[in-house]
């Protein structure tokens, strides 16, 4: 919610700056409006944690979100009025003059429309402000946190007990690795983690490794101390204290009332000569370890101190603040690295559906047999029942407790089934209840860029790119100085993950996250808080109706076309997000009608022929635009009026794209890769002179087929580029200067030059590999002047598609290079020899008349850091050499449609980190080789 409110004041205090004269006389009441809510701000981050326990701060909360919508409403009718009247008015002389129109234009009836609606909000704010004091909010927000704390380690101790008292399934391989990191290891205090998302089994994890016979000897003293989220150290060492000394009733009294340094004292006076450990459960905050390490003693004796938390980063804080007193770094980063490599961390993974069902069935029957009470119809409802679950322990036991109380008959577990989401979420107390704690211990920042994450389909894999770039255009990313957003962006996703709010699905070879994915039950929660703060709605059923006066609207479900406009009148609406296919042209006319705000609009994906009609240039507003799909789409000129516009995705599509594209200066992302750009556009001027590429200065992401747009030096002055696509360069395209504009490109982190899409991967049979490949030397295509990439730093990956030259005077050693394909190169030359000096190298990938000789040599204390070497469609290629040294981290060969190579590299055998070799459509001699020698090594 406090985010909702400081996406508006940043719009707001932008507009005042640059486009003050809009307002005219307005400009007093416009400030006024923003001051205050400057105001609200402030005072929202204290109440949004305490909203989810009291309604009176509820309703309070609701009432500046809705005074705040009211607020944008009336700002962005304005500007879009004002754009309606420039747009009937649009010559150049009137553009010239507009500050002079505009202030004739006080005068007019819809400025006096803006300043009386303006006063009202004022006058509406000052009410809900006010009734901070009248109905005594401040001293209720108050005790209401101490409450709700008590509140919730009362939960978090009771279910512990549940959960450890199911005995968990499934986690005995967990109990084993984290044992062994508390019993060996270095002779010296060191941090055990245990972390993953609420819910998971954790603190039984832990209970049972704490109770293990192995670990109660291996210690001379234990304790065991549950950590509240409002801790206080004080309190955690006296629960140290009454676990590891003995203590009589005397001795208990006078230490409770000792202050927290000479408590501390005792208890490190205590351990000093002992082989401890000491079991914190649930920690919240990298404060806990820093408050407590020092009254912990550091003697080398094996002691260790276990903890648990949703948190990964407090877990790595922990272990860089145990290197930092043993270890001598230069920097924090090098602190960080070694810490992530060297922290003792287990990660608890979501049990699957065997571990699932056994838990189940624990909880349900408990130890009595299940023979004759547990029918087929029976085992495929509990299998329906736990599917629910999602493998999250926390929701099959209280599922399994709820199915112990009932009979066990078809109709019972139907009735079960059918009511299980209604048992998860009911009260504080209640599984989401205890994941909610999560969500409520999230940054003010974080809150709703974890709640977007709702808007996808379940059990979905979310792009991290179009995650961060929809994040960005909604506003959800703080500034923090001069640092891009995207990268602020990323920082925040890499903290959701860390918090376990969101898992990992795909990483790139630079370690990066290309996916993610979030468990069903916290986009469940999501979508919960979402909608009570009327942050969105997903639309699942079409057998619902659409929700009225939401701000962003999820569609997933196939939705009747004919039926779909008259469910579109909603002028809140900001965000209209489609996982189906488009609506049909007919229905632009609603969005130009009555969705005449939106900032975001993705189309879904197409198979058909898609037009995009004119209408699409009425929303000024919009700054994410995506129509993915793999036929034709066709853009209409009017698409020069979203100025405003930042993401612009077509996906696979094959578009026209006019000319009027380089208008668009916001843009940052831009992905047309089978766009084709008109070339009119040295006949076209604009404002600053000639329409041209270089005029998109924001653009860190452009994917587009080249053409000749590329021709001057343009494409250099993209210094802010980080991903640069160009699939199917042509020789007329690519001049001789063109790798001086890439010299100016050094953000860059990844290039991709290939002739034609696909030819980086292995999925083309070899016959339109050969027809494709002679096609690309007939037509000469080239890629002229390569030059040295020694000052791309972040160049992690390169894919180049043409006839070159590499040449060790040329050099090509991009510093930190992981990933490197070459097509149609027509190498004659052994380019091995010159590749493996790249001192960060993991993947090669040689394809399709990349090399046209028939040797490729493997030297000795060559390719030191390459783990994948993948050959494909190299037709005149005999023999692979792999000399005593070379490829020691080797971990996967794949071999594909070389027919000439008929020996086996016999150096192979000597690549011990080798896990697979695959060939395949080759000589089949060599196959049977292969599968001849395999089981040597």
């Amino acid at each position: 919610m406090a985010d909702t409110v400081s996406i508006f004041v940043e719009k707001l205090s932008n507009l005042v700056l640059q486009e003050a004269f809009l307002f005219g006389q307005v400009e007093e009441q416009v400030k006024l409006l923003r001051d205050e809510l400057k105001w609200m701000r402030l005072f929202l981050k204290d109440a949004d944690s305490q909203s989810l326990y009291n309604e009176k701060i509820k309703l309070w909360v609701e009432q500046i979100r809705n005074v705040t919508h009211d607020a944008e409403d009336v700002i962005d009718e304005f500007i879009l009025d004002m754009d309606h009247r420039q747009l009937r008015l649009n010559t150049l002389k009137f553009l010239k003059c507009l500050p002079t129109c505009v202030g004739f234009a006080d005068k007019l009836p819809f400025i006096h429309e803006l300043d009386g609606r303006v006063k009202e909000i004022n006058i509406r704010i000052e009410r809900i402000m006010a009734n901070r004091s009248k109905y005594g909010l401040e001293a209720l927000m108050a005790s209401s946190s101490s409450s709700t704390t008590d509140q919730v380690v009362a939960h978090k101790e009771k279910w512990a007990q549940v959960v450890e008292g199911s005995d968990v399934v499934g986690i005995e391989d967990g109990t084993e690795v984290v044992t062994q990191m508390l019993m060996k290891g270095e002779m010296r205090r060191a941090v055990v983690s245990i972390v993953g998302m609420g819910g998971l089994g954790k603190t039984t994890l832990a209970k049972k490794v704490y109770n293990h016979s192995d670990v109660k000897q291996h210690f001379d003293c234990h304790a065991w101390v549950y950590v509240s989220q409002e801790f206080k150290a004080r309190e955690i060492l006296l629960g140290v204290a009454y676990c590891v000394m003995s203590l009589s009733d005397e001795k208990k009294k006078e230490v409770k009332e000792m202050g927290e340094a000479e408590l501390g004292r005792n208890v490190r006076e205590y351990l000093k000569e002992k082989k401890y450990l000491v079991a914190m459960d649930d920690v919240w905050s990298r404060e806990v370890w820093s408050s407590l390490r020092s009254y912990l003693p550091e003697a080398k004796d094996g002691s260790k101190v276990l903890i648990t938390t949703r948190n990964e980063e407090i877990a790595l804080h922990a272990t860089s603040q145990e290197e930092i007193a043993w270890t001598s770094f230069n920097s924090e980063e090098e602190i960080a690295q070694h810490a992530n490599s060297q922290a003792l961390i287990y990660r608890l993974r979501i049990m699957n559906d065997d571990e699932s069902w056994q838990l189940l069935l624990k909880k349900t029957f408990g130890s009595r047999s299940t023979s004759g009470i547990l029918t087929p119809e029976l085992e495929v409802l509990g299998k329906n029942i736990v599917a629910k679950c999602k493998g999250l322990p926390l929701a099959i036991v209280v599922v399994g407790g709820l199915l112990s109380t009932k009979e066990k008959t078809k109709s019972s577990w139907e009735k079960v089934l059918a009511s299980i989401d209604w048992h998860l979420i009911q009260g504080p107390e209640s599984c989401m209840g205890i994941l909610a704690l999560s969500y409520n211990d999230l940054p003010y920042y974080l809150k709703s860029c974890f709640l977007y994450c709702g808007i996808f389909p379940e059990d979905s894999e979310i792009k991290t790119s179009k995650l961060i770039q929809l994040w960005l255009v909604e506003g959800f990313i703080q500034r923090r100085g001069k640092e891009p957003l995207e990268d602020i962006a990323e920082d925040y996703l890499y903290e959701l993950i860390h918090r376990s709010m969101i898992q990992v699905a795909a990483r790139k070879i630079d370690g990066r996250v290309t996916s993610c994915r979030i468990h069903d039950l916290l986009r469940d929660l999501a979508i919960s808080e979402a909608r009570d703060a009327r942050l969105f709605e997903v639309h699942e059923n079409i057998d619902v109706a659409f929700p009225i006066g939401v701000r962003r609207l999820s569609i997933h479900q196939h939705l009747i076309n004919n039926n779909i406009s008259q469910h579109l009148h909603n002028s809140r609406l900001r965000s209209l997000i489609f996982f189906t296919e488009p609506f049909e042209r007919k229905s632009w006319k609603s969005l130009k009608e009555h969705i005449k705000l939106l900032t975001v609009l993705d189309l879904g994906s197409t198979d058909d022929n898609y037009i995009v009609p004119e209408e699409i240039g009425e929303l000024v507003h919009l700054k994410f635009l995506h129509i993915r799909g793999f036929q034709r789409v066709t853009l209409p000129s009017s698409i020069d009026r979203l100025v405003n516009l930042r993401s612009f995705d077509l996906g696979n599509n094959d578009c026209y794209i006019p000319h009027t594209i380089w208008k668009l200066q916001q843009l940052r992302y831009l992905n047309c890769c089978l766009g084709e750009i008109s070339s009119q556009f040295k006949l076209s001027k604009c404002v600053n002179g000639y329409l041209g590429v270089e005029k998109l200065t924001n653009l860190q992401t452009l994917d587009l087929l080249p053409g000749s747009w590329l021709e001057g030096d343009g494409l250099g002055k993209l210094t802010q580029l980080k991903e640069l696509d160009l699939g199917g360069l042509l020789n007329p395209h690519l001049k001789k200067g063109f790798f001086e504009c890439i010299a100016n490109l050094t953000a860059l982190r990844t290039l991709n030059l290939s002739h034609l899409r696909g030819f980086e991967k292995k999925t083309l049979l070899s016959h339109i590999r050969l027809k494709r490949w002679k096609k690309v030397i007939e037509e000469k295509t080239l890629i002229p002047g390569l030059m040295p990439f020694s000052h791309h730093t972040y160049l992690y990956k390169v894919i180049l598609g043409g006839k070159l030259e590499l040449s060790e005077e040329i050099g090509f050693y991009p510093p930190n290079l992981l990933e490197l394909c070459l097509c149609f190169c027509e190498l004659k030359n052994d380019p091995m020899f010159i590749l493996e000096k790249l001192p960060k190298l993991k993947v090669l990938r040689l394809s399709d008349g990349s090399y046209v000789g028939k040797k490729l040599v493997c030297s000795s204390g060559g390719f030191l850091q390459l783990q994948s070497l993948e050959l494909y469609a190299l037709f005149p290629l005999e023999e692979l050499i792999v000399e005593e040294g070379a490829l020691p981290h080797l971990k996967t060969l794949q071999i594909e449609h070389c027919y000439g190579m008929k020996k086996l590299p016999r150096g192979l055998l000597q690549l011990k980190n080798l896990e697979k070799v695959e060939p395949k459509f080759m000589f089949d001699r060599l196959i049977e080789e292969f599968e001849e020698t395999k089981g040597e090594d």
